[in-house]
C-alpha cells in the first residue's frame, strides 16, 4: 500500500499554499497518497485544528503521517516536532496543535483525571508518557533550502513528512525530546445545580454546532439543551428524526446542535467559543 500523508491546515484553497506543499511531498516521494483532512480551520485557531485532527486521524491505517499546520508563530523560536504514537506519526509545530491527541493518549495519573486544565490559554509543558515519543526537527539536511521564515509548511514540514513516508526513522530528523507543549483543553463545567456548561468547538460545513460535551457527560436522555435563547428538549438519534432545532450525539461522540433543512449556526448566530448549556431535570 502506498504511504499515506494527511494535511490539516488553515491555509484555505484560495491560494497555492496547499498545492505547493503537495508538490514538495511528491517531489520527494512520488508514491505518496496525500489526503486532505481540512484546510478550512479558522485562521490561527490552534485548538479547533487540534480537535478536528483528533476526530479524524484514528480512522487512517497505522503509520499514516499526519501533517498539521496552524502556525501563528512561524519563523519564531517555536520548534517543529515529530510525535510518534503506537498508531501514527504527526509532523507539526510544537504550539499545542497536538493537544487533543496527547490528552487522549496520555494516562490519567496526575493529570486531573486525564484532562488538562480548563480555561488558561497559555501553553503548558507536558511530559510524554510511555508509548509516546517525540523528536525536535533540528537537522537541516532534510529541509528545503532556502528556508522561508513564513512558510515552514513548504520548507520543513512537507519534506520531513515525505521522508517519514519513505521509511526514514523519526530519530534521523533531530534530537529526541520527552516533553511537548499543549494548550489546556476546555472541559464542560458542572455547576452547583448539576447543570453542564460546554462550548462550541467546531462549526461544520452544514452549520452544525459541535460542542465539547461528550455523550459520556450526559447521564440520560431526559435533558434540556439551551443554545442562545432557544431550548431543545431531549436528544434525537439522527438528523431527519425531528423538526427544527435538535440536539444529537454526532459521529465524533460529541453533542451537537443541528437545524433540519437549515444551518443552526446562522439561525442561532452562534460560533466557536459560544456556550451551550445542558439543563438536567430536577428530580426533586
Amino acid at each position: 500500500m502506498a504511504p499515506i500523508i494527511t494535511l490539516t491546515t488553515d491555509f484555505g484553497f484560495g491560494d497555492a499554499y496547499v498545492a505547493v506543499m503537495k508538490g514538495v511531498i511528491l517531489s520527494t516521494n512520488p508514491e505518496a497518497n496525500i489526503i486532505d483532512i481540512t484546510h478550512s480551520i479558522k485562521q490561527q485557531n490552534i485548538l479547533q485544528a487540534a480537535f478536528i485532527l483528533n476526530t479524524a486521524y484514528r480512522y487512517f491505517p497505522r503509520q499514516t503521517v499526519h501533517v498539521a499546520i496552524v502556525d501563528p508563530g512561524v519563523g519564531s523560536e517555536r520548534q517543529g516536532i515529530i510525535l510518534k504514537t503506537p498508531s501514527a506519526l504527526f509532523v507539526a509545530p510544537d504550539n499545542g496543535i497536538l493537544s487533543y491527541v496527547i490528552d487522549d493518549l496520555c494516562p490519567k495519573e496526575g493529570r486531573g483525571e486525564g484532562r488538562l486544565a480548563q480555561y488558561p490559554e497559555s501553553l503548558e509543558t507536558v511530559t510524554l508518557m510511555k508509548g509516546l515519543e517525540a523528536v525536535a526537527i533540528t537537522d537541516p539536511r532534510f529541509w528545503r533550502h532556502p528556508v522561508s521564515p513564513t512558510f515552514h509548511g513548504r520548507d520543513i514540514f512537507a519534506p520531513v513528512a515525505a521522508g517519514l513516508s519513505l521509511g526514514i526513522s523519526p530519530y534521523e530528523f533531530g534530537d529526541k525530546t520527552n516533553s511537548l507543549h499543549v494548550l489546556p483543553i476546555r472541559q464542560p463545567i458542572l455547576d452547583s445545580r448539576g447543570d453542564l456548561t460546554g462550548q462550541i468547538l467546531h462549526v461544520d460545513s452544514f452549520g452544525n454546532l459541535i460542542t465539547n460535551i461528550k455523550s459520556s457527560d450526559l447521564p440520560h436522555r431526559d435533558i434540556i439543551i439551551q443554545a442562545g435563547r432557544e431550548y431543545i428538549r431531549g436528544l434525537n438519534r439522527y438528523y431527519d428524526e425531528g423538526e427544527g432545532l435538535m440536539a444529537i450525539i454526532g459521529s465524533s461522540g460529541y453533542l451537537e446542535i443541528s437545524l433540519k433543512n437549515g444551518r443552526a449556526s446562522d439561525f442561532l448566530s452562534m460560533t466557536l467559543g459560544d456556550e451551550i448549556k445542558v439543563i438536567l431535570p430536577n428530580d426533586g
